[in-house]
């Protein structure tokens, strides 16, 4: 009896030493000596119209030259990473939208200019390129697919512009749904995340990058172990086809998707679990062309299982315009194979937005719709790309919510595709309508009462009057 407990002691002490001693006893240090010197801080600077009651220095003074008429100088801090020898740096879109200039400083300190070679809103990616003329440390990205929960990863980035920082945690989901778009999808982490680690890489063991550092989930604006970081499976065709073409291509199949539900699933006959379910087809388009039709449930796209609309969603827009692709679907109880041909979705550029509390939102040089922001939330007047890209009816009005700032006063209150069409019991038929109302309820940061279309059913919330 005495040696069966002993052994069970000594088994409870070594488990425990049997599981650290799969991390490396050293730490990371040598890790982070190969991998940080392609780790970038970025700093971006906009310079601002239209400003009233700056300070001003007193004439003759030597600081008079600094002052400025109606004007301000915004500047902030993210972080980026290296992915060539010849300085192609990978970020957020959110870290460079409007700026006016942008910097990239390496660890040294040395510091290159940066310009914009594309950029993709609806993934919140964004490529850049150094002005350098010597080669560039870089490192590269890995297949985020093999990432699994429980595996340990790095966050090198620039939390509050303090510079080069390592965090470690694991991956403690995948396949994350935060409604910050329509091809959510991201790497969910516990290795410490904050502001100004936005657009820095999320390394595996081996070095490579398996995600681009996005976002938070905090109460309070800083680290509580809740990260996201958007996984390269998505992020490398985007900057593949930005390095290409200078621009996303995204495909386009025309039709409208419903999660399965077992109501469509006994109408189409179809016993499963998984898949999409068509709701609408766009007159014209190419799944008309195929023979598409409303209540068909895809089962695959190509040779890829479609497990739901988002997963469909995604493979369309990954895939090549131009293409012929067969479509598994279920009718009436049989299973049939259509082929589609991939045309081009037409974006809008919903990454054009203006600063919060500025003056009246312009519409786009491009003619595009007005957008903005207010509360936390990414908003646009409606135009056809967009009734497209989040799937609203015609005779739908209102604004569209792009994003909601993961962390925000107004966090789970709105998602993006959602349509605000009333604002305290006003129509929200445009930008200006809705600064009106928002302006009057920042002053007293009174709560707005919106009535809003979410996938054709309208319902009632209520937003708080800060970000």
């Amino acid at each position: 009896m005495r040696a069966i407990l002993a052994s069970l002691v000594l088994f409870a002490i070594a488990a425990p030493a049997l599981a650290q001693s799969r991390l490396p006893a050293e730490g990371f240090a040598d890790l982070n000596d190969r991998l940080s010197p392609a780790v970038v801080n970025i700093a971006t600077s906009q310079r601002v119209e239209g400003v009233e009651d700056l300070p001003q220095f007193p004439p003759g003074s030597p600081m008079e030259r600094f002052n400025t008429e109606g004007q301000a100088q915004i500047t902030s801090l993210g972080s980026g990473f290296i992915i060539s020898a010849d300085g192609v740096v990978v970020t957020n879109n959110h870290v460079i939208e409007s700026a006016d200039a942008i910097e990239v400083i390496l660890q040294n300190g040395q510091r290159f200019d940066a310009i914009v070679v594309g950029r993709d809103p609806a993934t919140d990616i964004a490529v850049l390129r150094m002005q350098a003329r010597q080669p560039m440390p870089f490192v590269e990205m890995g297949d985020s697919d093999t990432a699994r929960v429980g595996d340990i990863v790095l966050a090198i980035g620039n939390p509050f512009g303090l510079g080069g920082s390592l965090s470690v945690g694991v991956v403690s989901a995948r396949n994350r749904n935060i409604d910050a778009g329509r091809y959510d999808d991201f790497i969910q982490t516990d290795a410490a995340i904050n502001r100004g680690n936005s657009g820095g890489p999320l390394f595996n063991t081996d070095g490579e990058v398996i995600g681009v550092n996005t976002a938070i989930l905090s109460p309070s604006g800083a680290s509580v172990g809740i990260g996201f970081a958007t996984p390269t499976s998505i992020v490398r065709p985007v900057v593949d086809q930005i390095l290409r073409y200078g621009e996303i291509r995204r495909g386009w199949l025309g039709v409208r998707l419903a999660n399965l539900s077992p109501g469509a699933a006994e109408r189409a006959g179809y016993r499963g679990d998984s898949g999409a379910v068509v709701t609408r087809i766009t007159p014209g388009g190419p799944a008309a062309a195929a023979g598409l039709r409303p209540g068909d449930i895809v089962l695959k796209f190509g040779t890829r299982d479609v497990t739901d609309s988002r997963s469909l969603t995604r493979m369309v827009g990954e895939a090549q315009v131009g293409a012929q692709a067969p479509l598994e679907i279920v009718r009436d109880g049989r299973r049939m194979t259509l082929t589609v041909t991939i045309e081009r979705l037409e974006e809008s550029d919903t990454g054009r937005r203006v600063a919060e509390g500025g003056a009246t939102p312009e519409r786009r040089s491009d003619g595009g719709p007005r957008g903005g922001r207010m509360f936390g939330i990414a908003i646009s007047e409606l135009d056809a790309s967009l009734r497209e890209e989040f799937q609203i009816e015609p005779d739908v009005e209102g604004l569209v919510v792009l994003a909601v700032d993961v962390g925000g006063a107004n966090e789970g209150v709105l998602r993006a595709g959602d349509v605000i069409e009333q604002m305290a019991f006003q129509d929200a038929d445009s930008m200006i309508a809705a600064r009106a109302v928002a302006g009057e309820a920042a002053v007293g940061e009174h709560n707005i009462v919106v009535r809003i279309n979410r996938a054709g059913q309208r319902t009632y919330r209520r937003l708080r009057a800060r970000s």
